[in-house]
């Protein structure tokens, strides 16, 4: 029987020097061959070698013309950054799929000129420099590369624009500040929102508590910064729809029932999309509770006023004083020609104590007297004032209270202080301006004489078991009642919203505690073409929340708008943080503390207390950040690329491929030296692995070719390399490498070349050192570049305290004698591993293992690269370990298999 006819295409998985090889072999012999690479280039591990043994030529100028000759070959086609998902079929006839793993960058514009790197603010890790070095978000692996095209790291987004509610790109402008742009980084905070200023000085910054920098020591100050980069910089923002939009959607006007920070930030983000937008603002002044309950020490009303021109700057009409309270409430601006309406009206009115007596003179509640004030209406404070309440806007009236002179405030908590929920550091500040606080107690009645009140009787909590909000539950004490004197009382129990806008035939529902039912990623109501948000829906809430309701109320208004579904379902992007261990080296800097007026110079005035940070302030606590999702996306590669060459927000694709047979040739990885704890690899500074030494041999390394420790960049003198480290061990990998004798030996040679007074010592088991020339390699090194080898196997390496030189105690087993001796670096050569992700592909391919991980040869010398599926062949380090030399030859006769195979009758049964 016969199969199909056989496919003219060959896989290729892997581009090392196996691969590469492989490729130009079998695509000589007329082929078609898909190489597949995980990473940006090929090249694999070689690339990272300064020189090859034992003839010592460059690696690279080896590498790089195979390299470029297979990338040039007619009949060869590269998938970098790509990675085989799926095989099925049988020899002569695979499919294989492949997904390529956006670059955000475009192969056909980009030209290599680097312009995106060297504009890029963010620096992660090098993993071509093994770490020892950084590169940026938007780079090239190796000068190199092929192709020569750049690719952007994008594995997920930073813990504090996870959590932050409105989505804010903190990372983003942090980075931008910290390289001095803060007119850009202004930008990026104006992507999402207007109030750079206003939530820069009033967030309870939530993107802090989840600051990956707290488990190194304090959060980064990111609200601070962003509030830097509204005091330092400038932006305007521009409407982003094109003119034809703008034209199609001036057609489709919106309402917005009141200017608050949810209200404002949609009309925003609507006004950007190109839509008309009017806001119907109830107060004569523009900011909801930005104006009105957030006094002016905290929010300056120039700054809020400022953010809110740059909405009216969209071509948004904000009518203030004009409430919607008609007989038909908003069913009339659906009347006059608005096709949808966002009800975004807060919580302006107080809630009540419900005790005797609050009626009286001298009973406000806190939402009344904070917007009186700020209305510039007369307030008269008592002599001595009690606030009930232990929220936000407890803590913002009692601090007014003393700036309108009071002489004694008292705030009333029926908790303790550990369960306020005002922001901690606003009752720390109350506290230093005189305020008093008396928790576990609350008032039952307001005393008062001839229509004032005189003063309130109290009684005493105790706290049991936690309630529905999952704080303590207060209770009564029996018989602790007392009279607390006094000649005002303000509650700040709580809010809700005042709906008279709705209209008595309003087809919104509206919940037992008087907010707007509304959908809760949608924001859309029972009433079609009425959405509603922020406090009106969930209550008393934080301005940043209010921000974010906005944003996904305007998404959803736009998308009932163009006709679309409102709900959609997206891909949640994950949240990356570094691992604890990664983050062990990084110096404790902590964090910047923004200066203030003092207590005395402040609490009978409204000057703003905290006064910001300065440039050069910001820049420093901008340093601290950790880039925990490597690209911010900031765009400094998209303004910096002439060639237009940036997009990200390029997606991932996958093809399919026919094949007829497919070559593995995924190569190796290096086994975690810190599993041996022995050794302190990953603690010690100076104890570092042979990939890691061939990199600062290189003179394209991180130290240009001179030899320094990374403890304190001095030259080592005496070092010491440890052979088998995690092979040839049965608590590891009982396989010899096969490569390390040899490594070791070269990185000695190369030492001594570029420090002719460095002295090598080589710890080995044995020297396996046969064929190749090697052991004239190894005579070469003893006698003429000073390297000397002992027969041992190390037991500890401990550093030597204040001095970063490295004790190695070990027991020459040819001596029999055990023995100390210090040196100046200690080099691992760690066990070699199949590559990462082996054993899943090995699945995916469908193909057998052996016991160490590597591609099964089950006939090694009638087949040496047959798989145990017929047309899967295995070469190279994939196969088992071997060297370079080893590896090529394979890849020859691979390609030779591939030809008998397809050509020779091997796909006919």
């Amino acid at each position: 029987m016969t199969t199909a006819r056989p496919s003219k295409s060959v896989l290729v998985l892997g581009g090392g020097i196996a691969g590469l090889q492989a490729a130009v072999d079998i695509a000589n012999l007329g082929f078609h061959v898909h190489l597949v690479e995980r990473t940006p280039s090929i090249g694999g591990r070689m690339a990272q070698l300064d020189k090859t043994f034992p003839t010592n030529d460059c690696s690279m100028c080896i590498l790089a013309p195979k390299m470029m000759e297979c990338a040039g070959h007619d009949l060869v086609t590269l998938h970098t950054y790509s990675d085989l998902i799926k095989l099925e079929g049988r020899l002569g006839a695979f499919t294989a799929e492949i997904l390529h793993r956006s670059r955000f960058v475009d192969a056909d514009k980009c030209t290599g000129c680097n312009d995106c790197a060297i504009a890029c603010p963010v620096e992660v890790p090098s993993e071509f420099e093994m770490g020892l070095a950084n590169r940026k978000a938007v780079y090239k692996p190796f000068p190199q590369a092929v192709p020569n095209v750049f690719a952007i790291t994008k594995p997920g987004v930073a813990p504090c624009r996870d959590t932050c509610p409105a989505g804010v790109n903190a990372q983003g402008y942090i980075q931008l500040v910290k390289i001095g742009k803060f007119d850009e980084a202004l930008e990026v905070v104006h992507r999402t929102m207007p109030f750079a200023g206003t939530i820069g000085r009033i967030c309870p910054h939530p993107c802090e508590t989840d600051c990956t920098r707290l488990d190194v020591e304090s959060p980064v100050s990111i609200c601070a910064i962003k509030r830097a980069a509204a005091d330092h910089g400038k932006h305007i923002p521009e409407v982003e729809a094109i003119p034809r939009e703008q034209k199609k959607r001036a057609k489709k006007p919106v309402a917005i029932v009141g200017a608050g920070p949810a209200g404002i930030n949609a009309a925003y983000s609507l006004a950007r999309k190109g839509y008309p937008v009017t806001v119907f603002e109830k107060l004569p002044v523009v900011g909801g509770m930005l104006r009105v309950g957030v006094p002016s020490y905290r929010l300056p009303w120039d700054v809020l006023d400022r953010e809110i021109d740059l909405v009216r700057n969209l071509g948004v009409e904000i009518k203030t004083s004009s409430p919607i309270n008609g007989p038909s409430g908003i069913r009339d601006l659906f009347k006059n020609g608005f096709k949808a309406v966002l009800l975004s009206v807060g919580a302006h009115a107080s809630l009540k104590l419900g005790i005797p007596g609050e009626k009286r003179k001298g009973v406000v509640g806190a939402v009344d007297f904070l917007r009186r004030h700020a209305l510039g209406k007369k307030v008269a404070v008592g002599k001595h004032t009690v606030i009930v309440g232990g929220g936000n806007a407890a803590i913002d009236s009692s601090r007014t209270a003393l700036r309108l002179g009071a002489r004694k405030v008292t705030i009333l908590y029926r908790r303790s202080r550990a369960e306020m929920p005002a922001l901690s550091w606003e009752v720390e500040a109350a506290l230093e301006e005189g305020v008093e606080l008396m928790t576990l107690a609350a008032p039952i009645a307001v005393l008062a004489k001839k229509g004032k009140i005189t003063g309130i009787e109290a009684i005493h909590m105790r706290l049991e078991d936690a309630d529905s909000s999952g704080r303590p539950r207060p209770v009564p004490i029996p018989d602790s009642n007392h009279v607390i004197n006094c000649d005002m009382l303000i509650p700040a129990i709580g809010q809700a919203p005042i709906l008279d806008c709705l209209g008595p035939r309003s087809k919104v529902k509206t919940s037992r505690w008087g907010t707007i039912v509304a959908h809760e990623k949608t924001c859309a109501t029972d009433q079609k073409g009425v959405f509603a948000c922020g406090d009106a829906v969930t209550g008393p809430a934080t301005a940043i929340d209010a921000v974010g309701a906005g944003n996904r109320a305007a998404e959803s208004i736009h998308r009932f708008l163009e006709g679309k579904p409102i709900e959609t379902t997206t891909t949640q992007t994950p949240c990356i943080r570094p691992p604890l261990e990664d983050l062990s080296g990084i110096p404790i800097a902590e964090r910047t503390r923004m200066s203030e007026l003092s207590a005395r110079g402040r609490k009978r005035n409204f000057k703003e207390v905290e006064k910001g940070l300065s440039v050069k302030e910001a820049r420093a606590e901008a340093e601290r950040c950790l880039n925990c999702a490597a690209c911010c996306e900031c765009m400094e590669c998209v303004r910096a690329c002439q060639a237009d060459a940036v997009d990200h927000n390029m997606v991932d694709e996958t093809v399919t491929l026919d094949v007829g047979a497919c070559v593995v040739a995924t190569g190796f990885d290096m086994m975690d030296a810190s599993i041996i704890e022995e050794y302190g690899a990953g603690k010690i500074s100076n104890v570092v692995t042979g990939l890691e030494f061939e990199r600062l041999l290189s003179a394209s390394g991180p130290c240009g070719g001179h030899i320094q420790r990374p403890s304190d960049g001095r030259s080592p003198k005496k070092i010491a390399f440890i052979q088998c480290v995690g092979s040839r061990d049965l608590r590891h990998h009982a396989y010899c490498s096969a490569v390390c004798c040899m490594h070791a030996t070269k990185e000695a040679i190369l030492a001594n070349e570029h420090e002719r007074d460095v002295r090598s010592t080589i710890f080995y088991m044995d020297l396996r050192a046969a064929g190749k020339n090697f052991q004239t390699y190894v005579a070469r090194a003893k006698d003429q570049y000073s390297v000397s080898y002992v027969r041992a196997r190390p037991g500890l390496v401990e550093e030597v305290e204040g001095t970063g030189d490295l004790k190695v105690v070990y027991e020459d087993t040819e001596l029999r004698k055990k023995t100390e001796e210090v040196f100046d670096l200690v080099v691992l050569c760690q066990a070699m591993i199949p590559s990462e992700g082996a054993t899943q592909l090995a699945e995916t391919l469908g193909i057998e293992l052996d016991e160490h991980g590597f591609i099964s040869t089950p006939s090694p010398l009638a087949a040496p690269v047959d798989t145990t599926k017929p047309g899967l062949l295995a070469i190279g380090y994939a196969a088992s370990p071997q060297d370079i030399p080893d590896s090529v030859v394979q890849a020859s006769a691979a390609a030779g298999r591939v030809a008998e195979l397809l050509r020779g009758g091997g796909a006919n049964e």
